[in-house]
């Protein structure tokens, strides 16, 4: 760890150091973290050990640089990080060691969300604020994780339906204001793109209802229609084709004989 520090003290070193990472910024690095941060994830769903092993580095690396533009601006070093997440770690953890007496899996999620709430609570308090029920969801999280995480925090103060087929009712609300939009007499870019929204809104909150992860069905989704669109190129190579001189409907006759394929093979 210490090696990894000093390299990148030297990356950054004003004389010497590499012209680019001397550049960096924290707006300017925060695109990698994200970045790194999904080859992580991508690494695991591949079983790729090997890979994790690099990825995790590279995820490392960016915690370390973030760390070292701290510390030259005075703010905080990587030590102070290291301080605090362990400290934090310890915290979140009282029937680990503490004394609190937390029994299963499904106790130690309340318990942390409760400490995680007066963390919270204390923060806004800090910031002369009453605190909020949706406090702490990142702004920066993937905008459909987001809305399932803003719905659990209000579900969690009782604002929410009771029952599925609630929300099923209201999905097909917002379809139908949606559609009115879309073949209003003068269509209003605005008031789609916002009737859209609630639309995708609501259907995330039906699959938190339905205990679904709305990426990772998304995630199934462009995975299988990666696999089928692969396949009508195959199928349209064999004939000398490419997408571009075919037609749709031709394409869509091949995308049919690709699920079916699929299918039958389940």
């Amino acid at each position: 760890m210490d090696d990894l520090l000093q390299i990148m003290a030297r990356l950054r070193a004003k004389e010497g150091g590499c012209p680019w990472d001397v550049e960096q910024t924290f707006e300017t690095i925060a695109p990698y973290t994200i970045e790194e941060a999904y080859e992580v994830d991508e690494a695991i769903r591949a079983g790729d050990m090997e890979a994790l092993k690099d990825e995790l580095g590279d995820l490392l690396f960016q915690a370390v640089f973030h760390a070292q533009m701290a510390a030259e601006e005075g703010l905080f070093s990587f030590s102070d990080v290291v301080q605090n997440v362990s400290e934090k770690m310890v915290r979140r953890h009282p029937h680990v060691f503490g004394d609190a007496d937390i029994a299963t899996a499904d106790a130690q999620v309340g318990a942390w969300e409760a400490q995680k709430a007066k963390e919270r609570a204390k923060k806004a308090a800090s910031e002369g604020r009453a605190p909020s029920a949706l406090d702490g969801v990142s702004i920066s999280l993937p905008a459909l994780l987001r809305a399932v995480k803003l719905q659990k925090r209000a579900a969690r103060v009782g604002f929410d339906w009771s029952e599925t087929t609630d929300v099923l009712a209201k999905m097909q609300e917002e379809a139908a204001e949606l559609v009115a939009e879309v073949h209003a007499n003068e269509p209003d870019r605005a008031r789609i793109k916002d009737e859209l929204g609630d639309l995708l809104f609501v259907m995330a909150n039906l699959a938190r209802h339905l205990d679904v992860d709305p990426e990772e069905a998304l995630r199934g989704t462009n995975a299988k229609f990666e696999r089928r669109f692969h396949k009508i190129e195959e199928l349209l190579g064999k004939k000398g084709k490419s997408p571009k001189e075919s037609t749709l409907e031709e394409m869509d006759s091949l995308w049919n004989i690709a699920k079916a394929e699929e299918k039958a093979a389940q």
